[in-house]
């Protein structure tokens, strides 16, 4: 496997592998990653469809990219995936796989399409006093010290911050800033997480700095995700002849392990209550999806709190044992053995009449019923205790939805303190309760709050006791690498196998190592596409600092070994250059 970009071979269809009739391949979990994987396998690997067998524990599909109508609860959408036009290796993918809603037409056309028409943007990224505009006006707010203390992180080496959190780099100031106001709500950062994975969003996203504050560097589906990209998904693959095999919880898989080389040998699993093996020999590919951020979900309703789930999950079990076969398999309970600090909670609020609507669009100021962008992304409560954060994306959310409901998704990212209306903790709230403080955030009169949020909503509270457990500090060797060394049939992907520069919690990242994985261990002659390089490039840096700087000129600001005498010889060296241009284009002089 090697990387590559440009456009040589970002569309060039690969010779068929070596050998690959004789193959069959068996993909743990039947998530994002290990659909992307079988997908590769069909296109790029150019194996047989019914040679390639999908073990899922649960009786769909599509593991974190959820999205159901369920008969009793009503609409239930976990979490919600944020997407931009550099997820190059979710885009290869997609390209390829047939839209299920228009013929001819491919998912990424539709996708591109419909971000063209409706590009994303937010018209109030944040709200203070019940639904007030808290006035953050695209601002970073960054301190001088603050704006040292991100670019001492962004040029650190990954090495000299093993094991280190985002608290061990940064101080007061920058805590205080609009910037991780943005930063901590967007993508669920909390001051104990990596201080690595922390560098790596800077690194990654640097080109969506000026994006931030509006979210207009975002692009969403036209649905949840789960009927967007999920089914269309399903779909190709059965439609290739790819065995879906639910309700089967992968226990082990056991290796022989000698000086040359590492071959799994055996898949244990039960099956309807029954414990089954599945023999293997060096042919048959194994990719493990190895823990996850949803495991132990639990669901409340309108009466009742979710209870927190702290029992062993499946896939965790199943990542320690395999990993006690060997060191080069990862270190498990450095992700899912603290779960005050990984834990947050979603909900999902559906407007049942028209009482609601209008004080979301006064909010948005969108008519949320347009079916085209409506917050553009989160609105966060900036003096919430909780935290909270709402988003509706474009609406219906759910081809099934009626046309009078509003789909609203809420997140508390503190789930025990107690909240602004209801004086008890988000984790021990009801649905109706849950509504009832969003309702008050929302500006809704606070003696219309309980009757509205009893017979004008309707709230599914998911209680997610590992959602950021990937974001918990770790070193070398924490996380396996897709596929491990000496490996022959095996590999590790979605969210905690380890790539290079890419970041997790993202669609991208499960796709990522999915290809990596098929790409080695059938040998495709064809390069992976790089993560995106934009911290590599100095008009996106210099950009970045521009709109960090809030507008600020480099003459305006404190620098190290940047008084004024010096940035005026400075100024005098480059007069006339290509690199006073770029100062100029980019307004820092």
């Amino acid at each position: 496997m090697y990387y590559s970009n440009g456009n040589y071979e970002a569309f060039a269809r690969p010779q068929k592998p070596e050998g690959v009739d004789r193959k069959s391949a068996y993909l743990v979990g039947a998530g994002l990653a290990s659909l992307a994987a079988a997908c590769f396998l069909v296109r790029d690997g150019q194996m047989k469809g019914e040679h390639i067998h999908i073990l899922e524990e649960t009786d769909i599909a599509g593991g974190a990219c959820d999205g159901i109508n369920d008969p009793q609860k009503g609409f239930i959408i976990r979490g919600g995936r944020e997407m931009e036009n550099h997820f190059e290796c979710l885009w290869d993918l997609f390209r390829s796989i047939p839209s299920i809603e228009t013929e001819g037409v491919s998912v990424l056309d539709e996708f591109y399409w419909l971000n063209k028409k409706d590009p994303n943007y937010s018209l109030m990224r944040a709200t203070v006093n019940r639904g007030e505009d808290a006035h953050t006006d695209g601002k970073f707010a960054l301190t001088e010290k603050a704006s040292m203390e991100i670019i001492k992180l962004f040029m650190a080496k990954e090495e000299d911050l093993y094991d280190k959190k985002i608290e061990d780099v940064f101080t007061k100031e920058f805590y205080e800033s609009n910037f991780w106001l943005y930063w901590r709500t967007m993508f669920a950062f909390e001051e104990w997480h990596s201080a690595i994975e922390m560098r790596r969003y800077i690194q990654r996203f640097i080109h969506h700095i000026g994006g931030l504050p509006d979210f207009s560097a975002l692009k969403f589906t036209k649905y949840n995700q789960y009927e967007s990209l999920i089914l269309p998904m399903v779909k190709y693959l059965e439609s290739n002849g790819v065995h879906f095999q639910y309700n089967t919880t992968v226990t082990n898989v056991i290796f022989e392990i000698t000086e040359d080389k590492k071959l799994a040998k055996q898949i244990v699993c039960i099956k309807d209550g029954k414990e089954e093996t599945i023999d293997l020999v060096e042919d048959d590919l194994v990719f493990v999806t190895n823990g996850s951020c949803t495991e132990n979900s639990s669901l409340g309703d309108d009466d009742h709190a979710p209870v927190l789930n702290t029992t062993e999950g499946g896939c965790w079990r199943l990542w320690r044992n395999i990993a006690a076969q060997d060191s080069s398999f990862g270190r498990p309970d450095k992700f899912c053995t603290n779960i005050n600090k990984t834990n947050w909670e979603s909900a999902t609020i559906t407007t049942l009449d028209n009482k609601i609507p209008p004080y979301i669009e006064k909010v948005c100021k969108r008519n949320p019923f347009s079916g085209k962008v409506v917050t553009g992304g989160i609105v966060t409560v900036k003096d919430s205790s909780w935290l909270m954060s709402y988003t509706l994306n474009r609406q219906p959310h759910f081809k099934s939805q009626p046309d009078n409901e509003l789909v609203v998704w809420v997140y508390g990212l503190f789930t025990d303190v107690d909240g602004d209306f209801i004086k008890k903790p988000m984790k021990e709230c009801t649905g109706y309760e849950i509504t009832q403080e969003w309702l008050y955030h929302l500006g809704v009169p606070v003696d219309e709050i309980p009757e509205m949020a009893k017979n004008s909503a309707h709230c599914i509270p998911c209680m997610m006791p590992y959602i950021t457990s990937f974001f918990m500090p770790r070193t070398a060797g924490d996380r396996p690498k897709v596929v491990p060394d000496k490996c022959v049939n095996f590999a590790f992907i979605g969210q905690f196998a380890e790539t290079v520069r890419d970041t997790i919690f993202t669609t991208e990242y499960s796709v990522r190592t999915a290809m990596e994985a098929v790409y080695t261990l059938l040998d495709v002659d064809r390069g992976v596409p790089e993560v995106f390089g934009s911290c590599y490039d100095i008009r996106v840096l210099l950009d970045s600092t521009s709109k960090m700087l809030d507008g600020k000129k480099l003459k305006d600001i404190k620098l190290p070994l940047l008084d004024k005498i010096k940035l005026d010889i400075i100024k005098k060296e480059i007069s006339g250059t290509v690199i006073e241009e770029l100062l100029q284009r980019y307004n820092l002089i």
